[in-house]
């Protein structure tokens, strides 16, 4: 068989019939492409066909195949055995379509549920690179599935003839294609501002009492966000005016503010005023929280401000010291059950809680992450 010989002779039946490729396509509901590779030779038409375009052209089926005329028409046998072919060909194509489109509904289907259950929940302040990820990668296969779903089902064919529905197929894609990128580049665009923040943040250390107010107690920098029922440093004195005997903050702001500061003031003959004012306050239970065991050696705790998630905020006195007129405030302050920096590099041990560990691996973390 010659296939060029075969679409030359097509070429020249819709020639007769004064036709162009276009035409001749949508008569047989085919593709322009289709009808131009039938002519070339690179591709045949589909034995269901060719027995409609045998009839259209008024032409024998045979002659169509040879690519020239006959001078007899094709016999009403060899005409019968033509279209049952065709049939026998349309319902095996009909049985493998009908497969896909029933797999091609499914998989809508499921991959629809799978970016509803993904999005359902999702946090774009906390995110999950590997979700967001997830996410984007889903929507995508949904969307090819749903075109390959409308094509197989012949659907597409259809509603691409009706401007105001593949409009509205339009929007609808749109805002679905709005809401998936909402979750995927806010995760992403919050991992890229935290990693920002994170690499250009620096720990600043001070031990000038002149700066006690620029980090305690201050609004602007937001140190004032809740432990339990109380603003964070409500431990600490609201103004420094009485001599300290050391003093030391340490302030890290990767992303949210980080402290590790301790002092001593001496207080003189206002002591128990203050040992007053931190006894109201009183003692939340601390033990067990990242680990800590108990005071620090030598110590009594008159306050402490405890939280699961924020750590540490109180004030010691030394134990049964006579006559002791000084008073020591410490506070190791983070959020997201972890330091970014290490404790011991700006803390004095002898102040440190005992068995504290809030490192990035730390195994209180661990245990409050998996409830």
């Amino acid at each position: 068989m010659d296939q060029k010989k075969t679409g030359q002779f097509l070429k020249v039946l819709r020639n007769e019939k004064n036709l162009t490729q276009e035409q001749l396509a949508k008569q047989f509901n085919v593709s322009n492409r289709s009808v131009s590779r039938w002519e070339t030779g690179s591709n045949l038409p589909d034995i269901s066909l060719l027995v409609e375009i045998a009839d259209f052209y008024d032409v024998d089926v045979r002659e169509i195949i040879d690519g020239e005329r006959k001078s007899e028409m094709m016999d009403k046998e060899t005409r019968e055995v033509a279209e049952k072919m065709a049939t026998y060909a349309g319902n095996e194509k009909d049985r493998t379509l009908r497969g896909v489109q029933i797999a091609g509904i499914a998989g809508v289907m499921i991959t629809l549920t799978a970016i509803i259950m993904q999005i359902k929940g999702y946090d774009v302040y906390n995110p999950n690179v590997h979700r967001s990820l997830g996410i984007f990668l889903t929507f995508l296969a949904f969307a090819a599935m749903s075109f390959l779903t409308l094509y197989v089902t012949g659907i597409l064919k259809k509603i691409s003839k009706h401007r105001k529905i593949v409009i509205l197929i339009r929007i609808l894609t749109i805002i679905l294609l709005v809401a998936v990128t909402h979750f995927v580049l806010g995760g992403f665009l919050v991992v890229g501002l935290f990693a920002v923040s994170f690499y250009s943040a620096k720990v600043k250390v001070t031990n000038d009492t002149a700066d006690y107010n620029t980090y305690i107690h201050c609004k602007e920098i937001d140190t004032e966000y809740s432990m339990g029922k109380q603003p964070i440093f409500d431990i600490f004195p609201e103004t420094i005016d009485v001599p300290a005997g050391e003093f030391q903050i340490t302030y890290y702001n990767p992303w949210d503010p980080q402290y590790i500061v301790y002092m001593t003031l001496d207080y003189g003959d206002d002591y128990e005023t203050e040992i007053a004012r931190l006894e109201s306050i009183g003692v939340e239970d601390y033990e067990g929280i990242y680990t800590v065991t108990g005071e620090p050696e030598g110590y009594d705790i008159v306050a402490m401000d405890s939280d699961e998630y924020y750590g540490f905020v109180y004030a010691m006195v030394p134990e049964d010291a006579k006559d002791n007129t000084k008073i020591t405030y410490c506070a190791v302050v983070f959020c997201n059950y972890f330091l970014d920096v290490d404790v011991h590099g700006y803390m004095k041990e002898q102040y440190l809680l005992p068995g504290f560990d809030a490192g990035k691996n730390n195994p209180y973390k661990k245990q409050m992450m998996g409830k």
